[in-house]
């Protein structure tokens, strides 16, 4: 078995030196079981580590906060970590704020990517490696005061458009969280002009707004991740919140409710639900791994405290996304603060249950005239 990682200079270390060990069953493996999947090279800094339906695993190289001019890459793995093909984002805006997440795959199995710099959403085909644009983000300007839409940005400041994440809807619209903006996108079935479908002042969090979405089994509602709420719409602005929301008939948005909220710095980003109903967390801010019950109460953290066991720092540097593959927890570890190189990895978590399966509706992605 690996052992836990001691001290954070040596975190790839200590997970290499086990790399070559036989994989061994899930029952094998204590919970919490922490091990490098694979290094992602540069431009690095990855953000959301996709699972795809068919077992790859799929990244993208997202922004560095020290500026760069080269185009962000989009990596395939396998499950085990075995890097297969990559793949350059073309037309983007390479002054240094260019970085790409792999957010979800369509009924074809093409790859939904959301761009920061054009704000977009494109359609890559894994097969012919052709690139489409499905969706243009606008940038907002704010809501006067006391507004919230319908096509203006709740926020304090005045902020760029940044598709964070997507969830497919029933229908196949695509559900895209701003992280800038304070708004819920919906783009519609077979894609095009995107509207606000939701304008919230919670969803304000300045620099560290909103996150990951997921839907629910009951594929009518989603769950929302907020990492602060630094714009000053719902209480501690350091702490961030989980909020739900329903899809209501002919898709308009039910009441936004908080279900969760964090310790303060937690810095909650991408996240995943498991079949038990239980809420697996990245806590970007924190370096940890939260559980959240399916009514929102806190159920534990990997490691148990920021600095891990005895004062031992943890296995992870800015963890950014959470995604079930079987029982297995796949982390991206962004190393977004000090940018190590050596830090910015897929990693592979024990979690000894298994993910919720994926809600991708049979025509979700195709044109109208294929619905």
């Amino acid at each position: 078995m690996r052992r836990r990682v001691t001290t954070c200079g040596a975190l790839v270390a200590v997970l290499l030196a086990g790399a070559a060990l036989p994989v061994v069953a899930a029952k094998e493996r204590p919970r919490w079981d922490t091990r490098l999947l694979a290094l992602v090279g540069k431009p690095g800094f990855p953000a959301r580590a996709y699972v795809a339906p068919w077992g790859r695993i799929y990244e993208g190289t997202y922004e560095n906060p020290t500026g760069g001019s080269k185009p962000s890459l989009v990596r395939e793995y396998t499950g085990h970590g075995t890097l297969l093909r990559t793949w350059r984002v073309p037309g983007q805006n390479l002054s240094g704020g260019q970085g790409v997440q792999v957010a979800t795959s369509d009924a074809r199995g093409r790859l939904v990517l959301l761009d920061r710099d054009p704000a977009r959403a494109l359609l890559l085909s894994t097969r012919t490696g052709r690139f489409r644009t499905y969706a243009r983000f606008p940038d907002l300007t704010p809501c006067a005061p006391g507004a919230a839409g319908p096509n203006c940005s709740p926020t304090v400041s005045d902020d760029p458009p940044v598709p964070n994440y997507a969830a497919w809807g029933p229908g196949g619209a695509l559900y895209v969280t701003d992280y800038l903006q304070g708004v819920i996108w919906r783009v519609p079935p077979g894609g095009g002009k995107p509207k606000v479908w939701l304008a919230d002042r919670r969803l304000d969090g300045n620099e560290f707004g909103t996150t990951g979405i997921v839907l629910k089994p009951d594929h009518r509602t989603l769950l929302v991740m907020q990492q602060s709420s630094a714009g000053g719409g719902d209480g501690n602005p350091t702490t961030g919140k989980l909020y739900s929301v329903r899809i209501g008939r002919h898709a308009h948005p039910g009441t936004l409710h908080r279900l969760w909220e964090s310790a303060p710095v937690d810095g909650p980003d991408g996240f995943w639900i498991a079949r038990s109903g239980r809420i697996y967390v990245a806590l970007a801010g924190s370096n940890q791994l939260a559980v959240i019950g399916p009514g929102g109460k806190d159920l534990g953290r990997f490691p148990a405290s920021p600095t891990g066991d005895n004062g031992s720092s943890v296995p992870f540097d800015t963890p950014s996304s959470v995604m079930f593959k079987g029982t297995r927890l796949i982390v991206a570890n962004q190393a977004f603060f000090g940018g190590d190189p050596t830090h910015q990895a897929i990693l592979d978590v024990e979690s000894r249950e298994r993910g919720m399966p994926e809600f991708i509706p049979r025509r979700a992605g195709l044109p109208r005239r294929h619905r």
